[in-house]
């Protein structure tokens, strides 16, 4: 049974569609937007701290596409740290729960001003499907004053980019 599936899939390939790569026009006025206001905004690129309150990691499995082949988040000057003590911008998923929102006041206490606080997926809006439950208070924004919020469930990794890239603009001086 197992033999007839691997021939199967050696044979036909993979019973997955393939991804289109976005236009490379898109990408290049993307990654110049968004370097440009960086700049202007830090004179620096942008460091990001994401910070899981609670999520089922649809919208983890999102970010890590952002770091892959094919939207390589560095070539836009954004880049994920390890310690909120460098971000310039704290991505919360998940919906808050009531054993992380201790942990998610004291990361944004850690970020240096100035920051931003973006909600990223529905549960991090309000809830999602996890809202009213006894687990739960709702979205980031109970927690933590929120910057933007990108929907979704989970948000593409080009609305990611997107929203970011909206946010950045939308806070140069």
């Amino acid at each position: 049974m197992v033999w007839r599936r691997i021939a199967r899939t050696l044979r036909d390939g993979p019973a997955t569609d393939r991804t289109e790569p976005p236009p490379e026009d898109t990408v290049q006025s993307l990654a110049a937007a968004l370097d440009a206001a960086a700049q202007r905004r830090l004179g620096r690129s942008l460091a990001i701290r994401h910070v899981d309150t609670g999520s089922c990691n649809g919208c983890e499995l999102e970010l890590h596409a952002l770091n892959g082949v094919v939207y390589d988040l560095e070539r836009f000057g954004l880049r994920f740290v390890a310690s909120p003590r460098h971000a310039d911008i704290l991505l919360v998923t998940g919906p808050l729960t009531r054993n992380l929102r201790e942990a998610l006041e004291r990361t944004c206490e850690a970020t240096p001003d100035p920051k931003w606080v973006v909600a990223i997926g529905d549960c991090a809006v309000d809830g999602g499907v996890f809202k009213g439950s006894y687990a739960t208070l709702g979205g980031a924004g109970t927690a933590v004053p929120v910057s933007l919020v990108i929907g979704g469930c989970p948000p593409t990794p080009a609305q990611v980019l997107s929203g970011l890239r909206a946010l950045l603009e939308a806070n140069v001086q």
